[in-house]
C-alpha cells in the first residue's frame, strides 16, 4: 500500500492544478493526456503486474492465438480484472483467491455486467481430492413476493422494462456471500488483501473502456431514472466518455467494509439498510427487507455431468438450466460423426440446432428451483432418455415441431409453458492455479445495468425478471413462477470438462439464454473439430433455441444461411455478443492430441501446460505464467 500512497502523493497535485479535486460525489477527469499517465501509473502501482503482459495477451488474441502458461492461468472479461487475478496467482494464491480479487475489480470496471449487487454460479475442481463442487449464489425473491409480482391489476404480464426499472425486479444479491464462501473453503491468501487492487483503482481512478462507454451512451434514458445511477454514469447530464478516468469512492468504501467485516458487513448494517431503502423507493418499488438480506445463504448443489466422447462435461444443476441443457445437447450429438461433418457443414448445424431446440423445450417445461418444485434432474440427463431424443435427429431436414419429452422422475407432475425473459449482460471467469485447482464462475446482474438502481457504489440486479411473468398456463402452474424465497431459473453454464478425473477445459460465457449454445458450440469446436481454445471461443456463432436459426452477422457463418433455409429453417442475422473465457489444460487438449487445427493444418508441438482463450467480441484477456 505504500506504493499507492506514494502514487497519490504525486497525482493529487496534478488533479488540483486542473481543478479535479474529489468532491462529495464521483467525478470524471476529462483531459486525455493526463488520464493516460494517471491510468498507467495506477495500474502499475496498484496491481503490481506489468502492462506488457496484457499487451502480449491482447496481441495473441488479435492474432487468433491462445495465451500460454505453465503454472497458472486466468481468463476474464476485462484486462484490469485479469491483472488483479494474475497478481494473486503469481503470489501463490489459489483460484478462489484470484476470483475474489478479479470479481471485485469487474464490479468496478464492468459494472453493467456483474458485481456485488448480483448473483453467480461457481464450479470448482479440487486439485488435491479430484472432487467437483458447485455453489449456487443465485439471487432470491423477497419473502413477501407472490406469483403476481410481474402482472398488472388485470393479471396480465408486464412488459419487460416495465418490470425491470426500479426495485420491483431486485433479488437478494449472492455474490458477496459466494466470494466469502469460496475463500473460506479454498482460499490461502488473507481476505483483506484481495480487495486492495479494486480499492486502489476505485480511489485513484480507472479509464472507462470502449465497451462501457458505448453501453452507457445507448442506455442514457434508463440510467437517468435513478439519481445515484445518473450521477455516476451521466455526470452533469453527460454520458461517460471512452478514456475518461472514473473515480468511485463509494465503491471503495463498500469494499473496505467487506474487507474488514466479511460478507456480514454487506448483508447487515449500513449497506443492507441502503439496499432496502433504494429498493423501496420510487414508483416501481420492491419489497426487499433486512430479514431477506440477513437470511441469504450460498447453497452447495450437485453438479451435472455427462460423458461426451470420453470427456466428462460437468456443469451447474437447477436453478440453472445451463448444465442440463448443455449436457442434453452434447448427449444427443454423441451418436453422430460431428468430426466428419465438420464446422462448415449445414448438416452439422442442423444437428446442433435441433438438439438445442429439444433441450430448450425440456428447459421451458421442467426446469426451475428444485427447492420449490420437483425437477426431473436425473431423468433429463439419463443416457437412455437423451439417446431417445437423439433418434429424432436422424432425418436430414429441420424438425417440423419440437415438444418437451417425458423423462423419468420421482414425482408425477407436469408444468405449464412459461413466459420468461432473459437478457445477456453477464460475465465469466475461468481460473486455474498452481495447485491443480480449476474454477469456472459465471456472474451476473441480468440486463445491462440491472435494475438501474445504484447503492453504495454498485448496481442492484434485476434477476427477478428471470422468473416467468405468467404464473400459470391454461390453469396449470408454471415451474419457474415467482415464489417467496425462490431462486429464478438461469441459463448460466459454468463448465469444467475433465478426462481421467482431471480438468482439461474450463469455460463459460455471458449471453442470456444463448449462453447454452455458446458453451456447447465451444466444446464441440474443441473436442470434435480440433480447434485450439482461442479458435473455439472465436468461431462464428449459430444458435437455434425456438425454431429460428440465428446467425452471427458479418461472419463466415452467413454463408450457411441459404443451405439452412433449404433444410426448412427460418434464418435471422444479428449480433451474437458472447463473452467466452476458456482455459485448456495439459496433453488432453483436443487440438494438440489430434495434431491439427481448425483448418486441418498441422500444429507444432507446444510445451505449454495451459492455454487460455478470450472472446474477441469483448475486452477480456487470458494471462498466464
Amino acid at each position: 500500500m505504500q506504493r499507492i500512497f506514494a502514487l497519490l502523493f504525486w497525482i493529487l497535485p496534478v488533479w488540483a492544478s486542473h481543478g479535479w479535486a474529489q468532491q462529495a460525489s464521483d467525478r470524471v477527469a476529462p483531459e486525455a493526456a493526463v488520464q493516460s499517465a494517471v491510468q498507467s501509473a495506477v495500474q502499475s502501482a496498484v496491481l503490481g503486474v506489468d502492462a506488457p503482459e496484457v499487451a502480449a495477451a491482447q496481441a495473441r488474441k488479435a492474432a487468433g492465438l491462445p495465451t500460454e502458461g505453465q503454472d497458472w492461468m486466468i481468463s476474464v472479461a476485462n484486462p484490469l480484472a485479469a491483472q488483479a487475478g494474475a497478481r494473486v496467482l503469481a503470489a501463490g494464491g489459489t483460484a478462489a483467491d484470484a476470483m475474489v480479487a478479479a470479481q471485485a475489480v469487474l464490479g468496478l470496471v464492468e459494472p453493467q455486467s456483474s458485481g456485488l449487487g448480483g448473483g453467480a454460479f461457481l464450479l470448482w475442481h479440487d486439485g488435491a481430492t479430484g472432487k467437483i463442487t458447485s455453489l449456487d449464489a443465485r439471487e432470491t425473491a423477497p419473502l413477501s413476493a407472490t406469483p403476481k409480482l410481474f402482472q398488472d391489476a388485470e393479471g396480465k404480464p408486464l412488459k419487460f422494462f416495465e418490470a425491470v426499472l426500479g426495485g420491483r425486479s431486485v433479488g437478494v444479491p449472492g455474490v458477496p456471500a459466494l466470494m466469502e464462501e469460496a475463500h473460506k473453503r479454498w482460499g490461502r491468501q488473507a481476505w483483506p488483501t484481495l480487495f486492495e487492487p479494486a480499492i486502489g483503482l476505485a480511489e485513484a481512478g480507472f479509464a472507462v473502456s470502449p465497451r462501457l462507454a458505448g453501453l452507457v451512451a445507448r442506455d442514457q434514458e434508463r440510467l437517468a431514472t435513478h439519481p445515484q445511477t445518473a450521477a455516476y454514469f451521466l455526470p452533469n447530464g453527460v454520458a461517460l466518455a471512452e478514456g475518461s478516468v472514473l473515480i468511485a469512492p463509494h465503491y471503495a468504501k463498500t469494499l473496505r467494509i467487506l474487507a474488514e467485516e466479511g460478507a456480514a458487513g454487506f448483508y447487515t448494517g449500513e449497506i443492507a439498510r441502503e439496499i432496502v431503502a433504494a429498493v423501496s423507493a420510487g414508483a416501481n418499488r420492491g419489497d426487499l427487507s433486512l430479514l431477506d438480506l440477513a437470511a441469504y445463504k450460498v447453497k452447495e448443489r450437485n453438479p451435472i455431468c455427462m460423458d461426451y466422447r470420453g470427456f466428462e462435461v460437468c456443469g451447474m444443476g437447477p436453478p440453472s438450466s445451463g448444465g442440463i441443457a448443455v449436457a442434453q445437447i452434447l448427449g444427443m450429438l454423441a451418436p453422430f460423426d460431428m468430426t466428419g461433418l465438420g464446422a462448415t457443414s449445414a448438416q452439422s448445424w442442423r444437428l446442433i440446432g435441433d438438439a438445442s431446440r429439444l433441450a430448450f423445450a425440456d428447459r421451458g417445461r421442467y426446469l426451475a428451483d428444485e427447492d420449490f418444485v420437483p425437477v426431473p434432474t436425473t431423468g433429463l440427463v439419463e443416457r437412455s432418455y437423451v439417446w431417445q431424443r437423439a433418434e429424432l435427429l436422424k432425418g436430414t431436414r429441420a424438425l417440423d415441431a419440437v415438444e418437451p419429452g417425458n423423462p423419468k422422475w420421482d414425482h408425477a407432475m407436469d408444468w405449464g409453458v412459461e413466459a420468461t425473459f432473459e437478457q445477456a449482460s453477464t460475465t465469466h471467469l475461468s481460473i486455474v492455479d498452481g495447485y491443480g485447482n480449476a474454477l469456472s464462475m459465471t456472474s451476473s446482474i441480468e440486463n445491462a445495468f440491472g435494475s438501474r438502481v445504484m447503492v453504495a457504489g454498485f448496481l442492484l440486479n434485476n434477476q427477478l425478471t428471470d422468473f416467468s411473468f405468467s404464473s400459470q398456463n391454461d390453469g396449470v402452474p408454471v415451474a419457474n413462477r415467482v415464489e417467496p424465497g425462490k431462486r429464478p431459473r438461469s441459463s448460466m453454464a459454468p463448465t469444467i470438462v475433465r478426462q481421467n478425473g482431471k480438468p482439461v477445459l474450463v469455460l463459460g460465457s455471458p449471453g442470456g439464454s444463448q449462453i447454452i449454445g455458446y458453451v456447447a458450440q465451444a466444446i464441440i469446436g474443441w473436442v470434435d473439430w480440433g480447434m485450439t481454445v482461442q479458435e473455439a471461443v472465436a468461431q462464428p456463432h449459430l444458435s437455434n433455441r425456438f425454431g429460428t436459426f440465428e446467425i452471427e452477422a458479418e461472419t463466415s457463418a452467413v454463408a450457411l444461411a441459404p443451405e439452412l433455409e433449404g433444410l426448412g429453417y427460418q434464418v435471422k442475422m444479428g449480433e451474437m455478443t458472447s463473452g467466452l473465457q476458456a482455459i485448456a489444460l495439459g496433453e488432453a487438449d483436443a487440438a494438440i492430441a489430434r495434431g491439427v487445427g481448425a483448418a486441418g493444418q498441422a500444429n507444432p508441438a507446444r510445451p505449454a501446460r495451459l492455454t487460455g482463450g478470450a472472446d474477441p467480441r469483448r475486452e477480456g484477456v487470458a494471462i498466464g505464467q
